[in-house]
């Protein structure tokens, strides 16, 4: 009985959180918010080497209760500034295809809020990834699709780099919905770039992965265990323990 009642209790509490938090969101407005850099990435002014970063915010209005939003930052040495990757579902109505390469500041807040730093390469290591990132973005197979769930988005554009980029070892957050997202029934990579990942269309998978741990798929939200650094990967509150950070 006391357990039953602690889990209730539990319950409850979750719910009147979400609530709270979805709320609060719906009354933010993103037009004014700040877009500030944070100060995770080197100045490239003072920076000639090369750096390649990888990034994640929660997203704007009542999506990020659920979702981040995920990009990919590049400075090849001695350039004066950075240059962003990411797909944007605006960029497809406009434009006609989702991805948006342009200079911006790396770290800066996603209409408001905080990035969190996933990757982060710089110097001699940094330098043969850029190619292979620029050749990814180039090859990105979903420029005219956009879906928030299960995607393809933003997490399965972020997604599609770190497979051809192992080396950076990238262990995006369960939070990153889309980021398992696979046409049909396939078979491949995790989404960093080790181990192995069977999905259905981003509705359901599962991951094993040195870098991700153990990752179930269940409609799109992952939920998982990562034995080192060891923490718990919920829906909704993201990784829970010992961050992956770099």
């Amino acid at each position: 009985m006391r357990k039953r009642r602690v889990l209730a209790v539990a319950i409850v509490a979750i719910v009147l959180a979400v609530g709270a938090s979805v709320v609060a969101r719906a009354q933010h407005d993103w037009r004014s918010a700040s877009r500030e850099p944070v100060g995770l990435a080197p100045d490239p002014a003072h920076t000639p080497e090369a750096v390649v970063q990888v990034y994640g915010a929660r997203t704007v209005g009542v999506r990020g209760v659920f979702a981040v939003h995920t990009w990919v930052a590049v400075k090849p040495p001695r350039a004066k500034a950075y240059t962003v990757y990411e797909v944007l579902s605006w960029k497809l109505q406009a434009d006609g295809t989702s991805v948006a390469v342009r200079a911006r500041a790396p770290d800066a807040r996603w209409y408001g809020e905080a990035p969190e730093l996933y990757a982060d390469a710089r110097g001699a290591s940094a330098e043969p990834l850029i190619a292979r990132i620029e050749a990814a973005v180039r090859d990105y197979p979903f420029t005219k699709e956009y879906r928030v769930w299960p995607g393809p988005n933003s997490n399965t554009f972020t997604a599609w780099i770190t497979r051809q980029v192992p080396e950076l070892r990238v262990d995006l957050p369960p939070t990153a919905i889309g980021k398992d997202y696979l046409p049909g029934a396939a078979v491949s990579s995790a989404p960093s770039g080790h181990g192995l990942q069977l999905s259905l269309a981003g509705f359901l998978g599962l991951t094993a992965s040195s870098v991700e741990g153990l990752e179930v798929n269940l409609l799109g939200f992952a939920l998982g265990v990562d034995p080192w650094p060891p923490a718990l990967k919920l829906p909704l509150a993201g990784r829970v323990g010992a961050s992956s950070a770099p």
